[in-house]
């Protein structure tokens, strides 16, 4: 829902009713994640998408119709279904989606949670997506200090917010299943109530040290993969919000001292990504010895072959460790051929594309498996979304997967 916040806040300041279509639950080649939603207001307008297009026909009309009765809805579609073809879905796989009529000031949990999201404020949505009718659609938002809305109270309420709030600090999404007393339990108990966690935090940092013409190109390509994104160089006279239109923001400072000043500050996480693509020992042995000694996702570093190897002595020399090293993604980016600053922002998102979903980096022609389905293989990026089809997840959140 997060990529259409804008839109859903919009319409709902302005008093606005709509019907949103939630994705719950994935296997197989389903092209969405659990959290990926679409939305219908009263006047047909659509935003969003659930399915990359397989269902969106099907998925429009239902929002419509929730949207005259209010009553929520759960439906899933499989390729194996009888209406597989006439909903469109080709791909082999499967979805669950939730489709719930949302009026401005009748639901606390979700006038909350869109606010949140809309201002950028971390927030865990948790809604009763199967389980007992009268709680179906029944939305939870939690803040680190506190919530709103109901899920019935009780136990089952006090659960799912302590819950949903170390997963969101977390930074995690996932399906969860919990008796009436808060209980964790498996789907086919009789008193399980399923609900889905969705973590809205502020979007991941990409750091980008070096003002060049390459930094400009990454910078772009980032910004379009949803990451906030610094350029830093030292060089006042290169480092321009004019260069750099695409940058959230253009800091002229010593490339290492910037980032120790950051992670002092708290500012980096787990989904940090680093490009260093300065071309310069002075400022590169400084910056990636302090980079691959933090918990980043990812460092990378342009350079040749040789140039390379020359960074790699000067780095052991610093104290760098073999463990420390390997993390060093260098050459930076996927050999794709590509010459120009813009086909290198490619190579260079593509790595880490593939770094945090586990990719293989081949051609999918050369594949047999399912296009997007299964779990993560490898990257530590942001590990893997809950998908549907494997066993609901439980808390604490460590068992949970992750968001975005």
């Amino acid at each position: 829902m997060q990529d259409i916040a804008g839109q859903l806040h919009a319409w709902h300041t302005a008093g606005r009713p709509f019907a949103v279509a939630t994705v719950t639950a994935v296997s197989g080649s389903a092209p969405r994640e659990p959290g990926a939603a679409l939305a219908v207001d009263e006047d047909g307008e659509a935003v969003g998408s659930v399915s990359g297009g397989c269902v969106e026909g099907e998925v429009y009309e239902l929002c419509r119709e929730v949207l005259r009765t209010g009553r929520p809805v759960v439906r899933h579609f499989g390729y194996g279904d009888e209406d597989a073809f006439a909903a469109g879905l080709t791909c082999g796989g499967s979805v669950d989606v939730l489709v719930q009529r949302v009026r401005p000031g009748a639901d606390a949990g979700l006038d909350a949670a869109l606010a949140a999201v809309a201002e950028g404020l971390p927030v865990a949505l948790v809604r009763v997506v199967a389980g007992p009718p009268g709680l179906l659609g029944a939305a939870l938002a939690v803040t680190a200090d506190g919530s709103r809305g109901s899920l019935g109270g009780g136990p089952l309420e006090a659960a799912a917010a302590d819950g949903a709030r170390a997963m969101l600090a977390a930074g995690r999404t996932g399906r969860v299943v919990l008796d009436r007393e808060g209980r964790p339990c498996g789907e086919e108990a009789a008193d399980g109530v399923v609900l889905l966690v969705e973590s809205y935090a502020a979007p991941p940092r990409m750091l980008v040290f070096g003002a060049i013409d390459f930094a400009a190109a990454v910078a772009r390509i980032g910004a379009f993969l949803g990451y906030r994104v610094t350029v830093c160089d030292a060089r006042a006279v290169f480092a321009t919000a004019r260069r750099f239109p695409d940058a959230d923001e253009v800091v002229v400072d010593w490339p290492h001292r910037y980032l120790e000043r950051e992670a002092a500050a708290g500012a980096l996480d787990g989904r940090t990504v680093v490009c260093v693509l300065t071309h310069d020992e002075k400022f590169d042995v400084p910056l990636l010895t302090a980079a691959l000694r933090l918990p980043v996702a990812y460092v990378g570093a342009m350079g040749s072959r040789r140039t390379h190897r020359d960074r790699l002595a000067r780095l052991r020399a610093a104290g760098l460790t073999g463990a420390e090293l390997a993390r060093l993604r260098s050459p930076i980016g996927l050999d794709l051929g590509g010459r120009t600053p813009e086909e290198t922002a490619v190579a260079v998102a593509a790595e880490i594309v593939a770094h945090r979903r586990g990719g293989t980096c081949l051609p999918l022609t050369l594949g047999e498996g399912p296009v997007h389905g299964g779990p993560t293989r490898g990257g530590p990026l942001h590990g893997a979304r809950a998908r549907g089809g494997l066993p609901s997840l439980p808390f604490p959140p460590e068992a949970a997967s992750v968001s975005p």
